[in-house]
């Protein structure tokens, strides 16, 4: 019996597509899914981050390709398809993890108060429309052009495994980031949606939704440089995951694999919070 549970999360031989793969968190599930004996190949907007993860993924054994890719380029994302295809056919999964923020989509300030007048704050009425359709474009167009490019192939052998990348604004709306928020609540809402269309086709699409990871570029964002203490919303944020901790890249390959494999075979258009607790926690 624990060979037969062990086998419905065997990953190896398969072929993934994975975009933002040069990033820190799906770096780790490239990195991960490697060493698992699938066919890595590495998209990033970035080629040089791409091949990194790549080399990194060969060094240790695994196989993997890496592409220079924008995901908001169809003809870029057709181009790193065929290529796959023509060297390891069509791939068997697809994660989604291209995306980011803009600060031209986000305020300074949590709270619009017309009575503390600040100059140099950005509120709501200052956000840039320019900045804010990148964020949005950027989060879930680039999830909607790469997934309906990959997930052609596999629609057409009634197979596949597809998991997009949301976060904890989907569930709750963090203050200050606008345009990431409603994004990826976009995102959320697609990863539904596609996964009843595709029900019949037998793809299933899920999402991860991670809370907060300290990536080199939270880490700006939440930690002193000078003193290495954490920021005002930094201790908001710890004080608001009963784990009491920052999430590590390698704290999202477990349920990825789960999502990826045939251990999740009755699971779709569900959104993963890997949170340390914090979309359960209010007071």
């Amino acid at each position: 019996m624990s060979n037969a549970i062990l086998q419905r999360f065997d990953l190896g031989g398969k072929t993934v597509v994975i975009t933002g793969g040069g990033g820190a968190l799906c770096g780790a599930m490239a990195d991960a899914l490697g060493v698992m004996g699938v066919k890595v190949a590495v998209l990033d907007i970035s080629l040089e981050k791409a091949e990194s993860r790549a080399q990194a993924i060969t060094r240790c054994g695994g196989t993997a390709l890496a592409f220079g890719c924008d995901v908001l380029d169809a003809v870029q994302l057709r181009l790193c398809r065929d290529a796959v295809c023509a060297v390891w056919g069509h791939p068997d999964l697809l994660i989604n993890g291209a995306g980011g923020n803009d600060p031209r989509g986000s305020t300074s300030v949590e709270f619009e108060e017309p009575a503390k007048v600040d100059a140099a704050a950005q509120s709501f009425f200052d956000l840039d429309p320019a900045g804010f359709r990148h964020v949005f474009d950027l989060n879930f167009m680039g999830t909607f052009l790469t997934t309906q490019v990959f997930s052609r192939g596999m629609v057409a052998r009634g197979k596949g495994s597809i998991v997009n990348i949301s976060s904890m604004s989907a569930f709750m709306p963090l203050t200050k980031v606008a345009a990431y928020s409603a994004a990826k609540a976009a995102v959320s809402n697609f990863t539904q949606w596609l996964a009843v269309h595709f029900s019949h086709a037998g793809v299933r699409v899920n999402a991860l939704a991670p809370g907060f990871f300290m990536t080199e570029q939270l880490r700006f964002l939440h930690i002193d440089a000078a003193t290495g203490e954490l920021l005002p919303r930094a201790r908001q944020v710890i004080a608001h995951t009963p784990m009491g901790r920052y999430g590590e890249p390698d704290d999202l390959v477990g349920a990825l694999v789960w999502l990826l494999s045939d251990a999740s075979a009755f699971v779709t258009g569900v959104v993963v919070p890997v949170d340390g607790g914090f979309s359960s926690y209010s007071i």
